[in-house]
């Protein structure tokens, strides 16, 4: 790999796709990882960590990069110079693990995410995004708020959703604000492109 990461920095990586969510540094430190200012700069300058420094503590969280690489790192890591037999071959599995998931389509990161029912995340970013009840919000920027959940199934929760009834799909009837980004997150039922939505309050 081109970057060279010191030990706390991979450690720090590792730590924050287990986890998959923003991580306060002094929960790193508590696990033991010193992640110096130095360290993170390289993590944000390499794309492969975001942290917000405008927060007391500061927090941290992986990119889609950054589980790249260590997916990456984990397909090549080598036990420390004088393991036993035991740890040796528990490295070996480690590097042969990734290689096989990859050939069943699956991401390491998707196995280590925590379980989190996924209509309950789709309220919980609707709460975090909208201003007042029952709010219009754009799937722009609702999608992302999803820890990277599949788009398949997370039109199919939404479906489901709207069969409730105390959740709507509308277009953005404006279709010259539209972006990019809309028409990428936008939702087609019975023909039509849904931009918004609207959920009541339970």
């Amino acid at each position: 790999m081109p970057e060279k990461f010191g030990i706390h920095e991979q450690a720090a990586l590792f730590a924050l796709m287990r986890e998959d969510r923003e991580v306060p540094n002094t929960e790193l430190t508590k696990s033991g990882i010193k992640l110096s200012p130095a360290g993170r700069a390289k993590l944000n300058k390499a794309g492969l960590v975001h942290s917000n420094v405008e927060t007391r503590p500061y927090v941290h969280r992986i990119t889609d990069e950054g589980i790249r690489w260590c997916e990456g790192a984990l397909a090549a890591v080598e036990p420390p110079s004088g393991t036993g037999p035991l740890v040796r071959e528990m490295f070996a599995v480690l590097r042969s693990l990734v290689p096989l998931l990859h050939k069943q389509g699956i991401r390491l990161a998707d196995i280590l995410r925590p379980g989190v029912d996924l209509e309950s995340a789709i309220r919980a970013a609707y709460l975090e995004l909208s201003v007042k009840p029952q709010d219009w919000v754009r799937l722009a920027k609702l999608r992302p708020k999803l820890n990277g959940a599949d788009r398949d199934q997370v039109d199919a929760v939404l479906v489901d959703m709207v069969k409730t009834g105390s959740v709507h799909l509308a277009p953005d009837s404006n279709r010259k604000v539209l972006t990019e980004a809309d028409h990428a997150a936008a939702i087609r039922i019975a023909g039509e492109d849904n931009h918004l939505v609207a959920i009541e309050e339970s």
